[in-house]
């Protein structure tokens, strides 16, 4: 008998089990140096940002924008949350960060909502027309959304609810719709279909088997149906600025306000505070729920 990793001898007087591996064989230093250089490359920026959030204008001034800073301060990131102005209003990130959260929550709930109980028809119900509103589902999901603006500009003013909050949700529910379906139906797809019949044998109907046998076993694909929403509404610029007014601004139209700013003296500290800000959310949903990202992917998320 032999240790593990060790090479014992054969029958014949040869060597005989794994061949141990070099740790620093080429195809190894390939891969690691590719992966460091990488994590340099989209770190450096955030480096950068934080670091010059935390200095005063005179030492930003003085040109080295990788030193630390030589002396903390934080009023920057104070300025930046309920201080800094965009055109009348002095009033920061804050109110824009409650108009995200008004739109971002309810948008992310209903649109998960009814995707997953779609991917769920699709995958499981074969109704009339199920191909037609398949083919339909992948032609929407890759629509430019800028073709769409003009016409639903018109249909929230005819609904009476343009610029306001409640359109914005309408309008981020709608465009999530296409992809987050494809997503839970290649999910659902991916589960043993026997699962199914034994419970239609067994007399369950629609919405028992979705509530008893599909929803507990979808935690990952809801997870990534999650991130996929959050990210995507509390990022979006395009829709914000395009279907609000001012008091109405989600947090990203408040920054890009901030940081276009003419007037006085260009903060740069207090514009990098504000930036990091606006990303605070997203970066701590992937911190808490990566894993749960990445095994959603991994047990079907994306075939299909």
């Amino acid at each position: 008998m032999t240790l593990h990793g060790e090479v014992g001898a054969g029958a014949d007087g040869g060597p005989r089990g794994p061949r141990p591996r070099r740790r620093f064989s080429r195809r190894n230093i390939f891969i690691y140096g590719t992966l460091i250089v990488v994590s340099v490359y989209y770190l450096l920026p955030l480096y950068v940002m934080i670091v010059t959030s935390l200095k005063g204008m005179p030492e930003i001034r003085l040109g080295n924008i990788f030193a630390p800073p030589m002396e903390i301060t934080f009023q920057p990131w104070v300025k930046a949350w309920a201080q800094a102005c965009t055109g009348l209003n002095c009033d920061g990130l804050s109110r824009g960060f409650m108009n995200s959260v008004i739109i971002t929550v309810p948008s992310v709930i209903i649109s998960i909502v009814i995707a997953s109980v779609n991917g769920y028809a699709l995958a499981n119900w074969r109704f009339k027309g199920a191909d037609v509103f398949f083919t339909i589902l992948i032609f929407g999901a890759f629509i430019p959304y800028q073709v769409m603006l003009y016409p639903m500009v018109i249909i929230l003013r005819e609904m009476g609810i343009y610029g306001t909050l409640g359109g914005l949700v309408l309008v981020h529910t709608v465009f999530g719709m296409p992809i987050l379906t494809l997503l839970f139906r290649n999910y659902f797809t991916s589960i043993p279909e026997e699962l199914f019949k034994a419970a239609r044998v067994d007399g369950a109907g629609f919405w028992t088997i979705y509530f008893k046998i599909m929803l507990p076993m979808s935690l990952p694909i809801f997870v990534v149906a999650m991130i996929i929403q959050i990210t995507g509404i509390w990022n979006d610029f395009l829709f914000g600025v395009v279907y609000t007014r001012p008091d109405t601004y989600p947090m990203t139209v408040q920054l890009n306000n901030i940081v276009n700013s003419v007037q006085g003296v260009k903060e740069y500290n207090v514009n990098m505070a504000a930036t990091l800000l606006t990303g605070l959310v997203p970066l701590v949903i992937y911190f808490i729920s990566g894993k749960l990202f990445v095994r959603g992917i991994a047990a079907g998320a994306v075939k299909g």
